[in-house]
């Protein structure tokens, strides 16, 4: 079957032509005097013997492809470009490597408060530096309870004994030991529950919390500043 479509037309009588309509005829079909042309057309093959393919090719005799219009080239891809570093840039990255590097050898400690374990609260009201200072270690903890191994309400039961019991000794630096929940498949349960009690059922009793430092346990831990007034 012959493909009309990769035809442009250029004859030698009518010149050039951008578009080959073989079909263009079609609009005329009502048009009786076109009709007749196309029935001598059909006459004049049947006559000859040939084919309308036959016929066709003969018709087109003038015609020829114009090679150029076989492919569009498409433009060229050019790559991306790396953005250009400065040096201050390069020298950044050098200084944060060498840092890494430290802390890889244990030359220098981890800021825990650029962590996703580390957690701190202040209550309304209070210096939110409180909880700052509270992780440094400025204050000395007096107490501390390990819920390790606990269900979530046996831990609840043992903490809020022990922050009534040390408010009463008026021991107001404390911590908890929890854990960083590493073995378990859920996280870290007991230090999310310690959390919201801390800032729901003990809010009263609270000032502020933080993470403990490596030496306490991480943020395996947390120290408690608690409620001076009564």
């Amino acid at each position: 079957m012959i493909n009309y479509n990769k035809y442009i037309m250029k004859t030698k009588k009518e010149g050039p032509s951008l578009h080959f309509t073989p079909f263009e005829a079609l609009k005329d079909i009502n048009n009786p005097k076109a009709a007749k042309y196309a029935g001598a057309r059909g006459e004049a093959g049947r006559k000859s013997g040939k084919s309308d393919q036959e016929l066709f090719m003969e018709a087109m005799a003038g015609v020829r492809e114009i090679k150029e219009f076989r492919e569009a080239p498409a433009p060229a891809r050019s790559k991306p470009r790396a953005p250009r570093r400065g040096p201050s840039s390069r020298r950044e990255d050098a200084q944060v490597l060498d840092r890494l590097a430290e802390i890889v050898r244990g030359k220098t400690p981890i800021d825990l408060r650029q962590t996703g374990e580390y957690i701190e609260w202040t209550a309304p009201g209070t210096n939110p530096g409180l909880a700052r200072r509270l992780h440094s270690g400025e204050f000395t903890v007096r107490e501390y309870i390990d819920l390790h191994g606990m269900t979530q309400e046996k831990a609840f039961e043992a903490l809020s004994l022990f922050l009534r019991e040390a408010r009463r000794k008026r021991t107001f630096c404390v911590k908890v030991i929890h854990g960083r929940g590493l073995r378990s498949p859920d996280g870290p349960v007991l230090k999310v529950a310690m959390r919201k009690w801390l800032e729901g059922s003990f809010r009263k009793y609270v000032r502020a919390y933080s993470s403990a430092r490596a030496c306490d346990g991480g943020p395996g831990a947390t120290y408690i500043m608690l409620e001076t007034r009564d």
